[in-house]
């Protein structure tokens, strides 16, 4: 195999269903925005990881409030987990994170792809931020490369860069499981657009096809589900083997020409996500919202006739 890092996933995968007890995940389906927000722990020492959190948000009034972010803290409690990690798959488009509320409650590092920082430097532009706002990446406590590795409890992590959504989506195989992000959704729903400020189809295309060189019966933890037409009740987890037999976007046979020119055409036809702009100046913040301003009082921008 001429990918180390894929190859180092594969073993891991092996290994971890070897070995007995597999990720204990357990899954908050938050339904307004459609997001799976996952908290996966190592069994035997309880050490847990907590994936792509969502902040409550009320785009009319303003409001923010912790009641998804409130369930996953009774439940780690509950279960008696430590939770060492908050993980970013990206930086959302469509739910604010509660990555500092959760850091604050539970504790843990808040971590994200190293790319973040050219979706910072393209956004900075968009949002005409201030001199004083960080292109670096320094608000998150990890930025994560491709081939990255650390323990969760037991549990061994690898981490795959898979751009094509945005330039800094990263997968993270944690024991037998994969939390693969926007990249790929149910079979009966297809693949993420490539069409935000970054986005990249053919980048996308083949990050998948990595994602399912894993082996067969690899779970895939997906972050969002919206239910397509035929089905009646949320889903976000798969296998790699379904994914390969019955993605519509991406099973095998389809080739990357064909993927890119289906990307491109179904992306065209797509509305902008509803919050996308509030949610992208607080997650390239990793979660934290815009400085004050003198009344003491944060504000999110709206920027007219740009994008």
């Amino acid at each position: 195999m001429t990918d180390p890092v894929l190859a180092a996933a594969i073993a891991q995968i092996e290994q971890a269903r070897a070995a007995g007890p597999k990720a204990a995940v357990r899954t908050f389906f938050d339904e307004p925005t459609f997001t799976a927000t996952h908290v996966v722990h190592d069994p035997e020492t309880r050490r847990a990881a907590i994936i792509d959190s969502v902040l409550d948000f009320d785009q009319p009034s303003g409001r923010t409030s912790t009641a998804s972010a409130d369930a996953v803290i009774a439940y780690v409690r509950a279960e008696g987990l430590s939770v060492d990690w908050l993980l970013e798959t990206h930086a959302h488009a469509d739910h604010l994170s509660a990555a500092p509320y959760l850091k604050e409650q539970l504790g843990g590092a808040v971590a994200i792809g190293a790319a973040i920082t050219s979706v910072q430097q393209t956004f900075a532009k968009v949002f005409n931020e201030p001199a004083s706002f960080a292109q670096d990446g320094s608000q998150f406590d990890r930025l994560f490369a491709d081939g990255d590795s650390f323990d969760l409890g037991e549990l061994a992590v690898t981490v795959l860069h898979v751009p094509g959504h945005t330039p800094a989506c990263l997968a993270y195989v944690i024991g037998d499981a994969v939390f693969v992000g926007d990249t790929l959704f149910m079979p009966d729903y297809g693949t993420a657009r490539c069409d935000f400020p970054g986005g990249d189809a053919r980048a996308l295309y083949r990050s998948i096809r990595r994602l399912l060189a894993l082996p067969d019966e690899t779970r895939l933890f997906l972050c969002h589900d919206y239910l397509a037409p035929d089905r009646k009740d949320y889903v976000w987890e798969s296998t790699v083997a379904a994914q390969r037999a019955g993605n519509l976007h991406i099973h095998d046979g389809i080739d990357e020409d064909a993927f890119v020119a289906m990307r491109e055409a179904r992306d065209a036809t797509l509305a902008m996500p509803k919050l996308i702009l509030p949610s992208v100046q607080v997650n390239i913040r990793a979660g934290h919202f815009p400085e004050p301003e003198a009344n003491g009082v944060s504000y999110l921008k709206l920027p007219l006739n740009l994008l």
